[in-house]
């Protein structure tokens, strides 16, 4: 990988943010798949950092956040009692989204456990300068966890969707509709229409769209916690500073101040070393 070109390696992460996976960008730019993965997590590795340095008094106003299933070598009914329970199974990736800006501040790879529910909402009252509204769904860890992170500085409120019986038959792998979803307040004084999950359940669509090892219904998935989490740093670094937003015409990172000016993938490879 050291001897691999710049023009090589900007095109195989150009692919991999893209959605592409591995073996595909492997045919496509006739480097060999070892040397694309220790790309990606060299690359990926250096987002984290990155995404650490600049993600840092923010001035949001309204943060939704959410959790996304993937597993990591096999799936967690396959799991035996000598396996690494820690790092093989379920994973999930805790996300937070400014509603305003599309900006993902804050996100955290591992279990859904009140420990890393604990980790995900600390990190992200530490990177604010100022109170918020948060909207969460109901799992249960985000209560302690929000009242400990931000103690009366928010205004949170969770929603409950209750969805429709999953289809039987053709078409079974639908989505089910939402047939009700409840608002409550659980701190301070939100606004009771703003309380929503919407937003970064949408950006739960771009994750599974933009990111191969997330695609359901396919044979591509982590085999290595490590790479998980590369990958899914590379992605939010790049959605964050790189991608433009159809929205708002400008890149989440350029909405939100974190930068003035567009980044190109070479420069997000760079910032990342």
């Amino acid at each position: 990988m050291n001897i691999l070109r710049q023009e090589k390696q900007e095109a195989a992460i150009a692919a991999l943010v893209e959605g592409a996976s591995i073996r595909s960008v492997e045919r496509m730019t006739g480097i060999h798949r070892d040397t694309i993965m220790c790309l990606m997590v060299r690359v990926g590795q250096g987002c984290a950092n990155l995404m650490d340095s600049y993600m840092r008094g923010l001035k949001c106003r309204e943060i939704q956040v959410d959790e996304i299933w993937c597993f990591v070598g096999k799936k967690q009914r396959h799991l035996k009692d000598t396996d690494n329970l820690e790092e093989l199974g379920d994973q999930w990736v805790f996300t937070a989204l400014d509603a305003d800006s599309k900006l993902i501040p804050s996100y955290l790879v591992g279990k859904r456990t009140g420990a890393n529910a604990q980790a995900f909402i600390d990190d992200l009252s530490n990177l604010l300068d100022n109170g918020i509204q948060l909207s969460s769904d109901s799992l249960w860890a985000y209560l302690e966890a929000v009242d400990s992170a931000f103690g009366t500085n928010v205004d949170y409120g969770q929603i409950v969707k209750a969805y429709e019986a999953e289809p039987t038959g053709a078409g079974r792998y639908s989505p089910p509709h939402v047939v009700s979803a409840e608002r409550t307040v659980i701190l301070g004084n939100p606004r009771i229409s703003k309380i929503s999950t919407s937003y970064v359940e949408r950006q739960n669509l771009t994750v599974r769209m933009q990111m191969r090892r997330f695609t359901r219904l396919n044979n591509a998935f982590s085999k290595k916690l490590e790479k998980l989490k590369a990958a899914v740093a590379l992605h939010f670094a790049h959605y964050n500073f790189v991608r433009i937003h159809s929205s708002l015409r400008v890149t989440p990172a350029m909405e939100a101040g974190v930068t003035d000016y567009l980044w190109s993938i070479l420069e997000l490879m760079r910032e990342a070393n």
